[in-house]
């Protein structure tokens, strides 16, 4: 079940909204203005980061936020209007490590039904061990494979970022996009 706010009002005209299946065609019930026709489609939210790594280890953030304050996570976040993926994943590991990095490929694509997110994670080469944590972020730090606090990261989506990761690192390649179905 998707936990969002349904639309009550019209953002172009403020009028009270109805959810009704509209009548060009659509099939799904929507939030339909009954003034000025106007349909509100709700999609999914994307969210952007990247699986930083220097050598054999992966760079991992510490969490000063709700939710998961305290816990370990990938930098990631909210994709941003007027940016593309890669360009949000840049930013969001900017903002949450401030380290300095080179992007390489899209990793994975995770769509987390439950919430109506979709995750999409780059592989990022840093090239120092020097980071500038913003405030959303207590600590960030390298981890080798058999330091990562599994029990202490935050989201699903991160855990399987990882463990793919590492798979395909001991796989010798990375050859793929991870698809991933999160129910």
């Amino acid at each position: 079940m998707i936990l969002r706010v349904p639309i009550k009002h019209c953002k172009n005209c403020g009028t009270a909204v109805v959810y009704r299946v509209p009548d060009d065609g659509d099939t799904k019930e929507r939030a339909v203005c009954p003034a000025c026709n106007t349909i509100h489609y709700e999609n999914p939210l994307n969210v952007v980061g990247t699986i930083p790594v220097l050598g054999e280890r992966v760079l991992l953030c510490k969490r000063n936020i709700e939710p998961r304050w305290g816990k370990w996570t990938l930098p990631a976040g909210f994709m941003e209007l007027n940016e593309s993926t890669e360009q949000g994943a840049a930013r969001e590991t900017d903002e949450e490590a401030g380290a300095e990095y080179e992007m390489e490929g899209l990793f994975a694509v995770m769509s987390v039904v439950r919430v109506g997110q979709v995750h999409l994670f780059y592989r990022a080469r840093l090239l120092s061990e020097r980071f500038d944590p913003g405030h959303e972020t207590i600590e960030a730090r390298l981890f080798a494979e058999d330091e990562i606090p599994w029990e202490e990261i935050a989201f699903r989506t991160v855990r399987e970022a990882l463990t793919r990761y590492f798979d395909d690192r001991r796989r010798g390649s990375f050859d793929r996009v991870h698809t991933v179905d999160i129910v």
